[in-house]
């Protein structure tokens, strides 16, 4: 036995020891958080046990069901507290999942069941369908898929990770998988039999005491027996998954992990060698975490599944330290809770591998790094046939063959929106029409589902308001998409993509609350819910451009991600059957889809004389009131040149007439966008303005090296405001100013080279 790290933990919250549970739990359920080189981990089943003393066995068979797999490990509570009585099976709360958790929640499914070894979200039926890798508004149809299992067009590992259930887990050695719980039943009571028969330094290990010191009285032990999945990469040289047992002993303060592996006759035994194990010791005002390897001098590091004893020692022990005296509490489940792990990451490396060519052709204006890969994960998660709309074409279609249905459409809630030849809508950073997916898949048919990916933060009509402040305003917008869904009849779960975002979470919708004859009266509640709406939104709808401008400045390329589908923009409302419904079937008045032509507000189609009148303007008041001159050009004089001050963008706001701070609301970005655009003049900075100093600007490697010389592309071809306006001219002389002192000095610009794709 050798103790590889030793970190000591300082508790100001007095979180300890609960918080170091609270640690082991994201190691146990979620390793890839640590280790990068892991896909996830898969809870099978969990017992309680105690270590053995005479008779080699002390299994209790009223142990704790399998549907608790997913609960974080036990806490050191012994019981309920007074006035509480735990369900039947149940044996006490146990921490929640820790700190540094990636988001997630759960999917689950309604008809299906849960597979061996898999068990259900609480009050959730167990693990859901996915969509298709269209990103955007997919219809899945059943005919499309029946045709495609029909003729045996996909492989096994393409199978859509929501459609079906995730499937029992697989042996490391494959063969037919037997039932988890009785599996770790069984292997604990081989495990039993040889501490007792003469492993008696394991059974030190294991109770963190002298060899066969057996003083205490036993005590129950938490066994959970899950598999570690590393990520399906060719880089990766162990890419099956492995087993394992994890005994946690809470009063102990101790939990140990047992590696499985196949012995000759195909049995799992423990492997004693790679056996290691994390403790938490109080010394007075002061906590210890260790990490401890039973046999160090037999260790074999795979680089994968069993890392290095010094990144156990080192990087795992520093995570566990600091996670348990994290006190902030995720909003969030899991990531990828209720899809199979295993079959994701074989899917996701699959795709990845089809388009990693599509990065060096990207056609968007986008980072191709970022959004390729980003909707791969995304594809990964929703495969499906189907089709996709949006309400712009996207250069990225030309790139797609004709077996990929894309349209170009705007889509407004009313009777001619509905789908019900579908059996999925998705919602793909779908914007004003968020909240609308859940009403059209109620609608559209009874078998219809939906999945939605918030991203920015709209109503049934006009921008979402935040009604709440002990919430973010993201976990508030989840919540009412899950409302909406409720209102429309669907049990609505969470869960989290794995994709490079800090908007991730996903809501589903994929079973019914009410059965089909009650169809009706559930659609009156749907449209008195949207009608309680109405007021909620802060008053008049803007107008379309405005609608979406906000959400197209924040995430220009939302729509522009891998494209296997379009981003959509299916439409929102829920048709009123009553006066109130509009012609044509419209379902509620004052909904704007975004427009076709995506319009330019970035202040650059603003006219060019009252873009000069107002950088006169700011100009003044930044120097104090002492008025530029336009068109009187002077060299910079022997006074000092006036660099003015600095002022708040508010108080520069508060100098602008009503009309021309009207004319710039309708920009994205208003009076900062234009200031920013005129950067030659204005350097803003924390929400503050000041006249630029181009003698500082100069002393910057960047733009010394890219304006300062004449052999610059940029040099001269623009002309020098400060010249021209400034009071006392420009600070530079007319050799070392990158602008033209006079028309004179003015050179063409050079034609942009257009850049080839390999």
């Amino acid at each position: 036995m050798a103790e590889v790290g030793r970190a000591r933990v300082c508790d100001p919250g007095e979180l300890l020891p609960e918080g170091f549970w609270a640690a082991v739990a994201v190691w146990l359920e979620r390793p890839q958080v640590a280790n990068k080189r892991l896909c996830g981990a898969r809870l099978e089943a969990r017992r309680r046990a105690t270590l053995p003393r005479a008779e080699p066995r002390h299994l209790r068979r009223d142990a704790v069901p399998d549907q608790d797999w997913g609960a974080a490990l036990s806490g050191p509570q012994d019981g309920p507290a007074p006035g509480q009585e735990y369900p039947e099976g149940d044996h006490g709360p146990r921490p929640s999942a820790g700190p540094e958790q990636e988001l997630g929640a759960a999917l689950c499914g309604p008809q299906e069941g849960t597979g061996p070894g898999q068990a259900s979200v609480e009050g959730h039926p167990g693990p859901g369908p996915g969509l298709g890798p269209e990103g955007g508004t997919a219809c899945r149809r059943h005919e499309d898929t029946q045709r495609q299992q029909g003729n045996g067009q996909r492989k096994a590992a393409a199978a859509p990770l929501l459609a079906e259930r995730p499937g029992p887990p697989c042996r490391a050695g494959g063969g037919e998988e037997n039932d988890p719980a009785a599996e770790l039943d069984s292997l604990w009571d081989r495990f039993s039999q040889s501490l007792v028969s003469g492993s008696t330094e394991m059974l030190s290990f294991l109770t963190s005491s002298g060899a066969g010191s057996q003083s205490e009285a036993p005590h129950e032990l938490d066994l959970v027996l899950r598999t570690v999945i590393p990520k399906k990469s060719p880089h990766c040289l162990v890419t099956a998954p492995r087993r394992e047992i994890v005994v946690q002993d809470v009063p102990s303060g101790t939990v140990t992990f047992l590696p499985l592996e196949e012995d000759d006759e195909g049995n799992l035994e423990v492997k004693m060698s790679l056996v290691y194990q994390i403790q938490l010791r109080p010394s007075q005002a002061e906590w210890f975490i260790s990490v401890l390897i039973f046999c160090p001098e037999k260790w074999h590091s795979d680089g994968v599944v069993h890392p290095r004893p010094a990144w156990l020692g080192g990087e795992l022990l520093g995570r566990l330290a600091r996670w348990c005296v994290a006190s902030r509490k995720s909003e969030f489940p899991s990531t990828l809770s209720l899809v199979s792990i295993e079959r994701y990451s074989v899917l996701y490396q699959e795709l990845k591998e089809k388009y990693r060519d599509m990065v060096k052709v990207w056609p968007e204006v986008t980072d191709p790094e970022k959004f390729v890969y980003e909707d791969v994960a995304i594809a990964t998660y929703l495969l499906h046939p189907g089709r996709g709309i949006d309400v712009r074409r996207r250069k990225i279609w030309d790139m797609y063959g004709p077996h990929t249905q894309l349209e170009e459409d705007a889509i407004a809630p009313s009777d001619r929106t509905l789908f019900p030849d579908v059996d999925w809508l998705i919602g793909n950073h779908s914007d004003e029409l968020t909240p609308w997916i859940p009403v059209l898949a109620a609608r559209s048919s009874y078998r219809c589902r939906f999945f939605v990916l918030p991203c920015c933060f709209f109503d049934f009509v006009g921008r979402y308001h935040r009604r709440q402040s002990r919430k973010t305003q993201y976990r508030e917008y989840l919540d009412f998409v899950r409302e909406v869904g409720q209102a429309c009849g669907f049990l609505v779960q969470e869960d989290c993509l794995r994709i490079p975002s800090t908007k991730r979470v996903c809501l589903i919708g994929k079973a019914r609350l009410y059965p089909p004859a009650s169809e009706a009266s559930v659609d009156q509640r749907r449209i008195q819910y949207i009608h309680s709406r109405r007021g909620l939104s802060g008053g008049e709808p803007p107008c379309p451009a405005l609608q979406a401008a906000a959400c197209d400045a924040a995430h220009p390329d939302r729509d522009r991600a891998l494209g296997t589908g379009a981003q959509d923009d299916l439409g929102d409302l829920v048709p009123e059957h009553g006066p109130e419904a509009q012609a044509g079937g419209s379902w509620v008045p004052g909904f704007h889809p975004r427009e076709k032509v995506e319009r330019v507000r970035n202040c650059a189609a603003l006219p060019r004389d009252f873009t000069e009148r107002v950088v006169l303007q700011v100009a003044s008041l930044l120097l104090g009131g002492e008025k530029p001159k336009p068109g009187s050009p002077r060299e910079g004089t022997q006074k000092a040149w006036n660099g003015g001050g600095s002022l708040a963008l508010a108080e520069v706001a508060q100098q602008l007439d009503s009309a021309t701070l009207h004319r710039l609301k309708r920009e994205c970005g208003g009076l900062q966008t234009l200031l920013r655009n005129s950067h030659q003049v204005f350097e803003v900075l924390d929400g503050r303005v000041r006249i630029r100093d181009w003698r500082q600007e100069l002393q910057r490697k960047k733009h010394s090296a890219a304006m300062q010389g004449p052999s610059s592309e940029a040099f001269k071809t623009r002309a020098c405001w400060f010249f021209m306006h400034h009071p006392d001219g420009c600070v530079l002389p007319s050799a070392s100013c990158p602008f033209a002192h006079g028309p004179q000095e003015l050179r063409p610009p050079r034609p942009l080279k257009k850049r080839q794709a390999p």
